[in-house]
């Protein structure tokens, strides 16, 4: 069963490097991070800023728990205008297969994989995830008081301690920060489901690790407050 974020409950904004991260127990979440040369760092700020920037212009604070609620009721040409200059754009980054694309390697796209395995079903359920050549995405529900940041860095840290061994390599191998998106609804987790799906159709077999989750698709979706006979 996945639970999807619930706006009517409390949830917890915390700063992170370069992004915002949304806390609310045991939801389900659309989680990316990347190697740490997949993108120059300039560039990353850059967009970070300018997608800032962007929401602020419009009247849309990244720190209101309800900026995407406030997106969302933006002009359908503002809304398609802001997908297409920073969520395909970061996500078209990626795929350009910058860096030295390491997970390339099965071997090491296993570690990942792995690291995303190890605790399933305890700590979370994990959903869908690719390891692409310089990034991941995945589809996790979290159990308990699990957050998802510190999730993250618990899989970074594990894959990154046996890559780099593998590799004889020293040093950071992911970007410090994470993505990650709380899923409000079926038909964007399915949206997502068939993103992680087709994200890798341009590589060779054995370039990628796909995962797709057996039961995947089984929701609990949060009611509606039931208005107040005063209210």
């Amino acid at each position: 069963m996945l639970e999807l974020f619930d706006p009517d409950a409390d949830v917890r904004i915390e700063m992170g490097t370069s992004l915002p991260h949304w806390y609310q127990p045991g939801v389900s979440y659309f989680v990316t991070f990347r190697s740490e040369d997949s993108i120059p760092v300039d560039v990353s700020r850059r967009w970070h800023a300018k997608r800032a920037d962007w929401l602020q212009r419009h009247g849309i604070s990244m720190r209101n728990r309800n900026w995407r609620d406030q997106l969302d009721r933006l002009d359908v040409a503002l809304r398609r205008n802001f997908h297409d200059t920073f969520s395909r754009q970061f996500m078209e980054t990626l795929d350009r297969g910058l860096g030295a694309c390491v997970l390339r390697r099965c071997e090491l796209s296993k570690i990942v994989a792995d690291a995303l395995l190890h605790f399933d079903g305890d700590r979370y359920h994990m959903g869908d995830f690719v390891v692409m050549p310089n990034h991941v995405h995945a589809i996790v529900c979290l159990l308990g008081d699990t957050e998802i940041e510190a999730q993250c860095t618990s899989w970074k840290r594990f894959a990154a301690k046996k890559i780099n061994q593998l590799l004889k390599a020293r040093g950071r191998f992911w970007q410090e920060d994470s993505f990650d998106h709380l899923i409000r609804s079926p038909e964007q987790f399915e949206a997502i489901r068939r993103y992680i799906a087709n994200n890798p159709s341009h590589l060779k077999a054995g370039e990628f690790y796909l995962y797709q989750c057996p039961v995947a698709g089984t929701f609990h979706v949060p009611s509606a407050p039931v208005p107040s006979a005063h209210g």
